[in-house]
């Protein structure tokens, strides 16, 4: 499918808008692992994502890191586009979590259509509520609930992204997408271990009672 299918207000768009954006379209293939935009001093452009996955964080000083969202196929990162986002004062850093095709608007040219278009300044308000949404729902998360309950719903989150019970995820990459250390995220795993609510091998996690998971979250 073009990118046309994509846009949410495409059709809202006049011709000139149309073809400014189709002329300036760049469109990449992304290996995972890849780190796509790297703080408020990059302005790499608008993402849409086409098929894929890529994840959104922060970083401390101290190189701790947290999963603000994750972008999957249709979504769109307005973050990665900060230059034109003045209101964005925190340094978002988005990688590929795994190999993601995307169209990248120029943030120039995302700027003045958004300047000419209604459409466009609405559905990018819109998007950024939702963005400010997620992140403020993790705040409540962080502040509200304990770990173990954080964990078990990291899990399920998990398992329904990959569509099974078998997670092929490291201890340290876990405590990266939550904000703890990986000493943290292995007492806890261990412990669900011993309640016969997961299995622990090398470098896997296999879920065995998702139930009691759900029950505890």
């Amino acid at each position: 499918m073009n990118f046309e299918h994509f846009f949410p207000v495409w059709d809202q768009l006049n011709a000139t808008q149309k073809s400014r954006i189709q002329d300036s379209l760049i469109e990449r293939q992304i290996k995972k692992g890849t780190m796509i935009h790297n703080g408020s001093m990059d302005c790499t452009g608008l993402l849409l994502v086409r098929s894929g996955q890529l994840r959104a964080y922060i970083r401390s000083d101290e190189g701790r890191e947290i999963t603000l969202y994750r972008l999957f196929d249709r979504d769109m990162c307005l973050f990665s586009a900060s230059c034109i986002m003045r209101s964005i004062q925190f340094d978002v850093a988005i990688e590929a979590e795994k190999d993601t095709d995307l169209w990248i608007i120029p943030p120039e040219v995302y700027k003045t259509i958004m300047e000419e278009s209604a459409a466009v300044a609405n559905y990018t308000n819109e998007l950024m509520a939702s963005r400010f949404s997620d992140v403020m729902w993790l705040i409540e998360q962080i502040m509200w609930k304990s770990f173990d309950k954080r964990l078990a719903a990291f899990l399920l989150e998990e398992a329904a992204i990959e569509e099974s019970s078998r997670l092929h995820l490291t201890h340290e990459a876990i405590g990266s997408h939550l904000g703890n250390p990986r000493e943290v995220v292995t007492r806890m795993l261990r412990y669900f271990q011993d309640e016969g609510m997961v299995k622990l091998s090398r470098g896997m996690i296999e879920i065995t009672n998702e139930e009691k998971l759900r029950q505890m979250v």
